[in-house]
C-alpha cells in the first residue's frame, strides 16, 4: 500500500514540476520584461551596454527606432538623433578690440552610425561638453579677425561661412555632424553703430551721385553723337542737290503730274528756272 503512494506520489510530483517551472518562468518574465525588451522611438537610437561583456561595443551598430529583445543583465541608453538647435549669445572682441555682442545658432545632430563611439568617449552630455565650447571658440576665433564695420555691414555672410567650417572642423572629429550655422543678430556700441550707419550713408550717396553724372556724360555724348551725325547727313545732301540735278526731278515731277487723271492746266515755261507749271481747274 505504502509503496504504491509512493509511486503515485513521484508520479504527481513529474506532473506537477513542470507547472511549477513554467509558473516560475512565467513570474520571471513578468518581473524582468521591462529588463528584457526596449522600445526605441521615432528619431532614437540605442547604444548597447553588455554588463558581462567588453562593455561598448564599437564594432556593435546602434539599435534603430522599433522594440527589441536584450539580455536582462544588459542596458540600453536611448538617444535623440534628430537635429537640434543651440543658440549662444556672446560677447567678444573685433580686431580693432571693440565689444561686440553676437547671436549665433547652430544645427546639429549626433552621427547614429557613430553613436557607440560618442557615448563611450564623450557621453550623453555631449552638448555641454562639445558643442557649446565648439560654437564659442569658432565664433571667437572668426569675429577677432574682422573690424566692427565688417562685421555688420559687408563681410557678415563670409563671417557666417567661416564660423560654420571652423565649427564643423572640431564637431567632426567628435561624431556629431553640423548642418548649418547661422548669425542670428550682431549688437554693437551705440556710437560704432551710428558712426558706421553714417560712413555707409555717405557713401551711398557718394555713389549715387557718381551715376547721376556718369548718367549725364553719356547722355551729352549721346546728343553729340546724333548731331554730329545729322550734320554729316546734311552735309552729304547739300553737296549732291546741283542745279541740274533739280531740274530733272522737277522735270520727272512734272511728268507724273501730268499723267493723273485729275483735272489741270499746263503753262510751258512758266515756272522757277523754266519748269512748266500745272495748275488744277
Amino acid at each position: 500500500m505504502n509503496q504504491n503512494r509512493q509511486q503515485q506520489g513521484e508520479i504527481n510530483m513529474k506532473k506537477v514540476l513542470p507547472l511549477v517551472f513554467i509558473f516560475g518562468a512565467i513570474i520571471l518574465l513578468i518581473l524582468f520584461w521591462s529588463r528584457m525588451t526596449v522600445t526605441i522611438g521615432a528619431g532614437q537610437s540605442g547604444v548597447m551596454f553588455n554588463t558581462f561583456g567588453q562593455g561598448i561595443n564599437l564594432e556593435q551598430a546602434a539599435l534603430g527606432e522599433g522594440f527589441h529583445f536584450i539580455a536582462p543583465w544588459n542596458k540600453v541608453y536611448v538617444y535623440n538623433v534628430r537635429q537640434k538647435e543651440k543658440a549662444e549669445e556672446m560677447k567678444m572682441l573685433s580686431s580693432n578690440g571693440l565689444e561686440i555682442f553676437i547671436d549665433v545658432s547652430a544645427w546639429y545632430r549626433p552621427l547614429q552610425s557613430k553613436l557607440p563611439n560618442l557615448h563611450k568617449i564623450i557621453g550623453s552630455d555631449y552638448e555641454t561638453q562639445i558643442v557649446v565650447p565648439a560654437v564659442r571658440a569658432a565664433a571667437r576665433s572668426v569675429i577677432g579677425r574682422y573690424t566692427p564695420e565688417e562685421i555688420y555691414s559687408s563681410k557678415r555672410d563670409i563671417i557666417q561661412d567661416e564660423m560654420y567650417v571652423e565649427t564643423k572642423k572640431i564637431l567632426d572629429d567628435k561624431y556629431i555632424f553640423l548642418d548649418r550655422m547661422l548669425i542670428r543678430s550682431i549688437v554693437l556700441p551705440p556710437t560704432i553703430k551710428e558712426a558706421i550707419e553714417s560712413k555707409l550713408k555717405q557713401e551711398q550717396l557718394a555713389l549715387e551721385y557718381k551715376f547721376k553724372i556718369a548718367r549725364e556724360a553719356k547722355e551729352a555724348e549721346r546728343k553729340i553723337i546724333a548731331a554730329n551725325g545729322e550734320a554729316s547727313a546734311n552735309k552729304i545732301i547739300n553737296s549732291s542737290l546741283t542745279d541740274n540735278l533739280l531740274k530733272m526731278r522737277g522735270i520727272e515731277a512734272t511728268i507724273k503730274l501730268s499723267e493723273s487723271k485729275n483735272a489741270k492746266t499746263v503753262i510751258i515755261g512758266g515756272g522757277k528756272e523754266g519748269l512748266p507749271l500745272i495748275l488744277n481747274n
